[in-house]
């Protein structure tokens, strides 16, 4: 049966430094995001003068996608009869700006390493990464292509 499932946070910008943005360099660009688990503190990636020490959307663009194939996958890897033991990545993208300001992600890669329990068939579990491009909800709604570079260790 097809559901809808709804999710809301809220999000206060907190950089006023006093005069608004009455100029580009006149305002922090930190915010907050709330939502049931607490704050997460956020910032503009620091290229557009944000800092450091503070989550982007572009960190977050590409971490959401990583959560949601991690476990996309752990959940098909059952499914599949797949012990994983051990779970890692290291996700890179690339955003092209253009010269009017905007910009858009033009690649995504995932780059997963999976340890499996012996008797566990490496194959299978190489191959279900593939497979999470049809389950995963966040993959499943960008325009652009999520390339996978999975590695499989069978631990022992």
């Amino acid at each position: 049966m097809a559901r809808d499932h709804h999710y809301r946070l809220d999000l206060a910008w907190t950089g006023n430094l006093g005069e608004g943005t009455s100029g580009y360099r006149s305002y922090s660009r930190d915010h907050e995001i709330r939502a049931e688990p607490g704050i997460l503190p956020g910032t503009a990636d620091p290229f557009f003068r944000g800092v450091p020490d503070r989550w982007n959307p572009e960190q977050l663009f590409i971490a959401s996608l990583a959560q949601c194939h991690l476990l996309t996958y752990l959940w098909l890897c059952v499914g599949a009869n797949v012990v994983v033991t051990g779970y890692e990545d290291s996700p890179d993208a690339v955003m092209a700006e253009e010269p009017d300001g905007s910009g858009r992600f033009t690649r995504v890669t995932l780059r997963p390493r999976v340890t499996i329990a012996e008797g566990s068939d490496p194959e299978v579990a190489q191959a279900l990464h593939e497979k999470v491009a049809d389950y995963c909800f966040i993959a499943r709604s960008v325009s652009i292509p999520v390339h996978h570079e999975p590695t499989v260790v069978v631990a022992g």
